[in-house]
């Protein structure tokens, strides 16, 4: 096929699977705050205009023209403020005042607008009145189906497709022995000959033992060689169906850390290479892989603000880091590279986009998960911090300090909204100018 229509398959693929996975976010808040009878006024995806819509209940459900997140809308995630909780009690939902504060002002207009499709036989309806777990879960949903979702692609990518893993069989012999800091580059007279060569190993031999210890995987003979410093190391390997066994002195080569990649430590080296095989994985190697990528995309996080400001000079000319973050339109340049980049089999492109967007449903995941609104974490904490209240009022004998009004919270939410508005607005630049390329 052609690689431009491949291109193209790529990009559409994953722009689907990303309104997929919104879709299944806002569901995942939807479910339980129907079940629990709250009012579910409005269900899209997307922002800005509305391209379609449709009615089915008390709920419009629809799609707007800007397919970079969407919303679920649930009556009062806002309560009325103390002067006008009596008032609501009684079925009149009047929540405006005249406000002179600008942050007043803004808490009062919020609450209109939360109210515009209340009416008094609701009230008992709205989010605020729920118990605080139930919040909770209403909240944590959409997050939660994020992490199903990957726990989903990752299973498809890892158990169905496999995992490309290196096997105890040579592909290559290196010629010479050269650092990781030197490679790569061709060999020179300079440079010495690798203990494979003088070892004689080839292209196609398998290894059974080192030392006299069997070997069951690769990650057993890098370390054993690894391990031997410059002594002899005597091994064992079979070619053509024929066991063999050669004994000579490894390299000690400055090389990489296995466990720590910003170190390098002075190895044994003996100058092979594996072939590797396509091997479907257990629910053990899904659930290893993910809390290990789990853990990365936390620190991405953590350090994200000091990693925006290497995209904002890389919108301007400057180098973009490979791994840095990067936005909805590089994410689907990125999809598009991964159909086409080495002509991969079908198998191999879909299982490709697959993992993109596992990975993407993971950070989000994750990132939702921040405390702050306007994400889903900052109404969880808020909810968690009404449970507490109620909790240690009850301890003391106190009275029910009610609900928390996360209306007091909105100029750090338009705050953070604000943030994560100029971060796309640079990342979509800086993926347009300068984007972030596989080759």
């Amino acid at each position: 096929m052609n690689e431009s229509v491949m291109y193209a398959i790529g990009v559409i693929a994953f722009v689907v699977g990303i309104a997929a996975s919104i879709a299944l976010h806002e569901v995942g808040h939807m479910c339980p705050a129907k079940k629990f009878g709250m009012k579910v006024t409005k269900f899209f995806v997307g922002f800005g205009k509305t391209l379609w819509s449709t009615r089915r209940g008390e709920t419009e459900y629809g799609i707007k023209a800007i397919p970079l997140g969407g919303f679920v809308k649930i009556g009062g995630m806002v309560p009325p403020d103390a002067d006008h909780a009596a008032a609501s009690a009684d079925g009149h939902h009047q929540v405006r005042d005249t406000n002179t504060g600008l942050f007043t002002q803004w808490a009062s207009e919020a609450r209109e607008v939360e109210y515009e499709d209340v009416a008094p036989e609701d009230y008992d309806r709205l989010f605020y009145r729920k118990p605080w777990w139930q919040k909770v879960i209403v909240m944590v949903g959409g997050p939660t189906v994020n992490l199903l979702i990957a726990t989903v692609l990752f299973s498809i990518s890892f158990m169905a497709f496999g995992v490309a893993m290196p096997s105890l069989t040579v592909s290559a012999v290196s010629d010479c022995a050269m650092s990781d800091q030197e490679a790569p580059r061709a060999c020179t007279d300079e440079d010495p000959v690798t203990p494979a060569v003088k070892a004689g190993l080839q292209p196609g031999d398998t290894f059974v033992s080192i030392n006299g210890q069997n070997v069951d995987d690769w990650e057993t003979v890098v370390r054993q060689i690894r391990e031997n410093g410059d002594k002899p190391a005597t091994i064992v390997f079979e070619r053509d169906g024929k066991t063999m066994e050669e004994t000579v002195n490894t390299t000690v080569l400055a090389r990489v850390s296995l466990d720590d990649p910003d170190k390098v430590e002075t190895v044994g080296f003996l100058g092979v290479t594996p072939e590797f095989e396509t091997v479907r994985q257990g629910p053990m190697f899904v659930a290893t892989e993910m809390w290990d990528l789990s853990i990365r995309s936390g620190q991405a996080i953590l350090t994200l603000p000091v990693r925006m400001i290497d995209v904002g000079k890389a919108a301007f000319g400057a180098e973009r880091p490979v791994d840095g973050p990067i936005g909805v339109v590089g994410a689907s340049r990125v999809a598009g590279e991964l159909v086409t980049y080495d002509k991969p089999t079908l198998a191999l492109g879909t299982q490709r986009i697959i993992g993109l967007l596992a990975s993407l449903n993971l950070f989000l995941w994750l990132f939702n998960l921040i405390p702050l609104l306007p994400l889903d974490g900052g109404h969880i904490a808020g909810a968690l911090w009404e449970g507490i209240r109620k909790k240690w009022a009850n301890l003391r004998g106190k009275p029910d300090p009610g609900h928390v009004d996360v209306a007091k919270l909105l100029p750090l939410a338009y705050g953070v909204g604000l943030v994560l508005m100029i971060m796309g607005v640079v990342l979509i630049y800086a993926d347009i100018v300068n984007p972030v390329r596989l080759t």
